[in-house]
């Protein structure tokens, strides 16, 4: 199915396994920063929507406006990082490239791409929403 014609229904139905929804008030700049910076492909883009992928992964992103009627609307802050607390892993993304592109993304780095005890190199890059993305690989042997 084409994601760019696919009903919702039918984009529903096709859905599985664990999915990631992320609320932006600035839906144009997280797209930039996800398909920039994280390797993502926006395969569907609209006013307020957006579908978003990877190898084996598939998110989507909503404007705030889109919720009008979620329960969730009312949690959401007026300004700051909307994902504070959550930690968004991206395995097999190139740490140091991430790095390397996210400012000229619209994100902010913090923390540079190292090399850490749990066999993993990762950044730490927080995306002009707000939220925080380790992109990582496993340490050559």
């Amino acid at each position: 199915m084409n994601d760019a014609t696919i009903s919702p229904a039918d984009f529903g139905k096709q859905l599985g396994g664990f999915g990631i929804n992320l609320l932006v008030p600035h839906l144009a700049a997280e797209i930039k920063f996800m398909t920039d910076c994280l390797g993502f492909a926006a395969s569907r883009v609209d006013e307020g929507f957006a579908i978003l992928r990877r190898p084996g992964m598939v998110m989507m992103l909503h404007h705030d406006r889109t919720y009008h009627g979620h329960p969730l609307i009312n949690m959401l802050p007026e300004t700051g990082a909307r994902g504070a607390g959550c930690e968004l892993h991206l395995y097999d993304v190139d740490p140091d490239q991430a790095q390397a592109t996210a400012e000229a993304a619209g994100g902010a780095c913090l923390q540079k791409a190292a090399n850490k005890p749990h066999g993993l190199r990762e950044a730490f890059i927080l995306s002009p929403e707000g939220y925080l993305w380790v992109p990582s690989r496993p340490l050559s042997q």
